[in-house]
């Protein structure tokens, strides 16, 4: 389980259960397989995965993983946030919502298979982040931080710019910085 309140009664899946029991159902009359994946049902085909179904406080969403290259006659399709790029999820919080749209659910899924089929690949869109001035400033301070920084992988660069730039205040991303300092000369992303 990657929540510690997993198999509890506490477990925000069994907000969710008869929504994503009948997903479930849609998926699994489709040519995808079911696995687990991140502790979450995951649909594949041909060992890729295609698409996921995932629960929040709020809601729970299926997700596409190549959404950005599904058409979205329907315009049910949201980014799960603004510096996504590939995936995108239909969000449901009521059971009718979900029976409401069967088909269109069952129109995504297949548009998703047969991305998955065709072996399209979503567009690699190298995100060169904007380094905030506090992190050049660090650089200058600490011999070696500019070469550890980029020799982190796209992703963990951009996660720490991101997580650096959304402070509103030089000394809280100074601060922040500071404080991811010995995972950058470790080499590891804010998450590891």
């Amino acid at each position: 389980m990657r929540c510690s309140l997993g198999a509890t009664p506490a477990c925000k899946v069994l907000l969710w259960t008869d929504i994503l029991e009948f997903l479930r159902q849609l998926i699994l009359e489709t040519k995808l397989q079911e696995e687990r994946k991140w502790g979450m049902p995951t649909y594949t085909l041909n060992g890729k995965n295609v698409v996921i179904l995932g629960v929040f406080k709020e809601s729970c969403v299926l997700s596409f993983l190549k959404g950005e290259l599904l058409e979205d006659p329907f315009q049910l399709l949201e980014r799960p946030g603004p510096n996504s790029q590939k995936s995108r999820f239909i969000r449901f919080t009521q059971l009718s919502q979900a029976q409401e749209i069967e088909d269109e659910i069952k129109e995504y899924l297949l548009q998703a298979i047969e991305v998955e089929r065709l072996g399209k690949k979503a567009s690699a869109k190298p995100v060169i982040p904007v380094l905030p001035e506090e992190l050049l400033q660090k650089f200058a301070e600490h011999p070696g931080l500019e070469s550890a920084f980029l020799a982190l992988t796209p992703g963990r660069q951009r996660g720490y710019v991101i997580h650096f730039s959304e402070a509103k205040q030089s000394t809280t991303r100074l601060n922040r910085i500071e404080k991811c300092l010995p995972k950058i000369f470790a080499g590891k992303g804010m998450l590891d």
